[in-house]
């Protein structure tokens, strides 16, 4: 039975802890940051098979019950003190931004206050895609950013295309059968595989996305025709139109202004981040479709990670670890408690009983995104 994917990225931690010297090697050496990460990578599936063939209820060796590394892990008294900035377009009071702030209050926690996480949140550093390609163009002014799966399509992220896919995930634990899976490793290094000079650290969720409207809506006929903003995705693109309505490139920042002015008639976001956003002050009407679960990832510019010792490396994984963790166990409940909140405000949420309608209008979308990854896309089928 598989290990836990939090567990590898601690054992990796562990690992990294324990070699020889407290910094990467410096640009003269033979050891090249790429070697370093194999090297982790290596030696925690190592250990994922030993704590696996022990059983997988077995805490970690070395390791308190609950999978933290033991006080004094890392050489914090010689650790170099840096500050990363990461990027998130949600409000801290949402649920990616709750992950955010536990990922900031781990890796200052197991650095001593060496390593500071700079939380921008609310978008002030623009809009996911403004982000990425702040990032990626080099410079060092935003290190880290918590973006969705399909932010990454237009940068050459073919894996991570398939998880935003339509009616993929069936429920939560089909998504987090995956989340802590090897599957996921691979899905979160392909940026870096492929040169875009980002890497993946850690997954997280946002809670199932669904529809919202300015009009009154009851069912998926009511779609028909109008304005849907999407952010440019091709699969975000196909699903709309699968659903008969008008696919509007809409700037994240600028959609409540959108819904206001009539620019679109609606859009989709989580339920917690449609409240967060006040988006039910101008669309007022919120269908349960749940057509994907808002999988996200948190990602860092090689640039960036290349700067850390080997040890703020291990930090900033053990701390994702814990991010992940407590994003799986809260995000249910804080998604019920803002839905339960929207409806007492009068919002007009509409379930859905039959799935079935939606399924069928986005069939293509989902068969034109899966051409050559077939098989990546059953395996992550069968792990509901």
């Amino acid at each position: 039975m598989k290990k836990r994917w939090i567990g590898s990225f601690l054992c990796a931690a562990m690992v990294a802890g324990s070699l020889a010297g407290c910094g990467l090697k410096t640009p003269d050496e033979p050891t090249t940051a790429a070697e370093t990460t194999a090297a982790a990578t290596t030696a925690a599936a190592d250990a994922k098979a030993e704590t696996a063939a022990a059983g997988e209820g077995e805490a970690e060796k070395g390791a308190p019950e609950g999978g933290e590394a033991a006080a004094g892990a890392y050489d914090t008294a010689n650790m170099p003190e840096v500050t990363l900035v990461y990027a998130e377009v949600n409000p801290l009071d949402s649920i990616v931004g709750q992950m955010a702030s536990d990922f900031k209050s781990k890796v200052e926690e197991l650095s001593d206050g060496k390593i500071t996480i700079d939380v921008q949140a609310s978008g002030v550093l623009g809009s996911e895609n403004d982000v990425l390609d702040t990032m990626l163009g080099g410079g060092g002014t935003i290190d880290m950013s918590r973006i969705s799966a399909f932010a990454l399509t237009s940068y050459g992220g073919q894996k991570s295309m398939l998880l935003s896919l339509p009616y993929t995930f069936v429920s939560r634990e089909h998504y987090w059968n995956f989340a802590n899976s090897d599957l996921a490793d691979e899905f979160l290094m392909e940026s870096q595989e492929n040169g875009s000079g980002v890497r993946g650290l850690f997954y997280g969720e946002e809670g199932f996305r669904h529809f919202f409207t300015v009009k009154e809506i009851s069912g998926l006929e009511d779609l028909s025709g109008m304005k849907l903003r999407v952010s440019n995705d091709p699969v975000m693109n196909g699903m709309v139109e699968g659903l008969g309505a008008s696919p509007t490139v809409v700037s994240f920042n600028e959609l409540y202004s959108a819904l206001q002015t009539g620019v679109v008639d609606g859009a989709e976001q989580p339920i917690a981040n449609y409240k967060s956003n006040a988006f039910q002050e101008v669309a007022p009407n919120l269908i349960l479709d749940g057509h994907t679960l808002g999988a996200v990832q948190v990602v860092i510019t090689d640039e960036a990670w290349d700067k850390l010792t080997e040890d703020q490396q291990a930090i900033l994984m053990e701390a994702g670890g814990y991010a992940s963790s407590q994003n799986q166990k809260n995000s249910a409940s804080k998604e019920q408690e803002v839905l339960e909140s929207l409806k007492a405000e009068g919002v007009n949420v509409v379930e859905v009983t039959d799935i079935t309608p939606w399924q069928e209008a986005t069939k293509k979308v989902i068969e034109d995104n899966t051409k050559g990854f077939e098989d990546l896309y059953q395996q992550l089928l069968d792990l509901q």
